[in-house]
């Protein structure tokens, strides 16, 4: 049936996913920046958990999927204990084993995973491997699914018997391995027609993950897009969205019962239909009567590491390395300052050096979306004990600017259910409609979070151009409150 590993769990997800990848590829999207990141960090796990079971055997990738099943045979046959990428082959169905122990009493399989649990998913990805393993004639003593432990803060030097954890897999394998052979037979049969399944979409397009085909699925062949799709309606569970779908209900237009929607929803619906924008001015008047001058708008940029790079972190822990601070004066005067750590060093403790530095004690402190801010400076606080006070009272005085909007006490219907500042910004300023567009190389977050996070590797000309983008896009954040701020004011006279 010429069906790899990962062919099999896309076909679980979804059977004209398998089919489109067999007979249509040019429905399906390429991989977005996010999922090529995913991968890269994926290989990266991979090949760190390979040192927990150390001097195996290497199959390469370049040989060909014959030849490495054949490497694997004589390997096993030899006596080697332990094989990376084990290749094995039955009735078309190719799988390579992550890391393979070779033991007298049986095979143990390991599959290793940059996530920090065990999915359903997995268990899909282990049984397919002891499916085709056991028909090769050998047998399974153990599948383990290995993945990182958030758990565990690394010390000075990398534990990896505490960064993994091993999770013992079989009996969930062998429960689902029986199934396999219908699921194939299904498969076969799907593949083998020539007309393309007829299978609507459904919660199996974002699960376990974004299809490929989802583009092509609901964009071109059911027209769901634009700003009046039901699918864009906030607040709604996708579930529910869908069951409206199933109704024939797919655009604003197509409500007819608007008491099953929320206060939010119908405002979200009828200012899209006439195009106008829902002011609460004695609301406003309230938030901005409750600000005091001057007022210190703060913004913090971070990243994360799979795995752990510096004391005291774990897996996946939100790493500041950068802030920006606008002070707006009562009298319109207004003053920034920043911070941008070095790259390949730990950033937190002259960062915390720097903001508490750049604080006074009783600032008036706002943020957009406080509670990302209050949790970055939360999480410093336990990590550096002897801050604690300072950082734990600046938590204490941050309020945040999205209130009004989160509130509904403001909403443009340019911004299509959402109230982040990054839809905010040009509904309630349209001079900076294109601000964020309009930047170098950083434009958004997760750009910044990537680009902190391969500065050290980047040539030094090159660093020094990222650098000033990230001060740049972190600039243009506080900034944007600070115009925000005004625009309300100018609002309610």
């Amino acid at each position: 049936m010429n069906l790899s590993k990962s062919r099999f769990i896309k076909g679980m997800q979804c059977q004209k996913l398998l089919w489109l990848l067999a007979h249509k590829k040019d429905a399906i999207s390429p991989p977005s920046k996010e999922q090529e990141q995913i991968f890269s960090i994926g290989n990266e796990v991979g090949e760190l958990a390979c040192e927990l079971f150390p001097n195996g055997a290497r199959i390469s990738f370049d040989d060909g999927i014959s030849h490495n099943a054949k490497r694997t045979k004589e390997l096993l046959d030899s006596g080697v204990s332990v094989i990376y990428e084990a290749t094995f082959i039955y009735e078309g169905i190719v799988v390579m084993v992550d890391i393979l122990q070779n033991t007298p009493q049986g095979l143990i399989i390991n599959e290793v995973k940059s996530s920090t649990s065990v999915k359903e998913v997995y268990i899909y990805d282990l049984s397919v491997q002891h499916y085709v393993i056991t028909h090769c004639g050998y047998s399974i003593k153990e599948a383990n699914l290995i993945h990182l432990n958030t758990d565990y803060k690394r010390g000075e030097s990398l534990d990896l018997t505490r960064l993994f954890v091993s999770v013992p897999c079989l009996k969930s394998v062998q429960e689902f391995t029986p199934k396999i052979p219908t699921i194939l037979s299904d498969f076969s049969e799907i593949l083998e027609t020539k007309n393309e399944p007829n299978i609507d979409i459904g919660l199996h397009c974002d699960d376990p993950c974004s299809c490929e085909a989802k583009p092509y699925c609901w964009e071109v062949q059911r027209n769901i897009k634009g700003e009046d799709s039901i699918f864009n309606l906030a607040w709604l569970k996708s579930d529910k969205k869908l069951e409206l779908y199933r109704q024939g209900i797919l655009r604003f237009s197509d409500i007819k019962d608007m008491d099953t929607l929320s206060y939010k929803q119908i405002l979200q619906v009828e200012c899209f239909k006439q195009k106008s924008v829902h002011i609460q001015k004695d609301k406003i008047k309230e938030f901005l009567g409750s600000l005091s001058y001057p007022i210190y708008h703060l913004d913090f940029e971070t990243f994360q590491l799979a795995v752990p790079k510096f004391v005291g972190t774990c897996a996946y822990e939100q790493i500041p390395f950068q802030f920006s601070l606008h002070i707006q004066h009562k009298d319109g005067k207004l003053e920034h300052k920043e911070f941008l750590a070095k790259s390949g060093v730990d950033p937190r403790s002259d960062l915390i050096k720097t903001l508490l530095d750049s604080i006074p004690q009783n600032a008036f402190i706002l943020a957009y979306n406080a509670s990302f801010e209050k949790g970055v400076i939360t999480r410093l606080a336990t990590s550096f004990p002897q801050y604690e006070k300072e950082l734990l009272h600046i938590a204490s005085q941050i309020e945040d600017l999205m209130t009004p909007f989160g509130s509904r006490h403001y909403y443009h219907y340019k911004q299509n259910g959402s109230h982040s500042i990054k839809v905010v910004l040009p509904a309630l300023v349209p001079q900076m409609e294109s601000a964020y567009k309009e930047l170098n190389l950083v434009h958004n977050g997760g750009e910044a979070m990537e680009c902190f996070a391969a500065l050290e590797s980047m040539p030094k000309e090159t660093q020094e151009e990222y650098r000033k983008a990230l001060l740049a896009y972190c600039k243009l954040d506080t900034l944007a409150m600070v115009e925000i701020i005004k625009a309300l004011e100018k609002l309610v006279g």
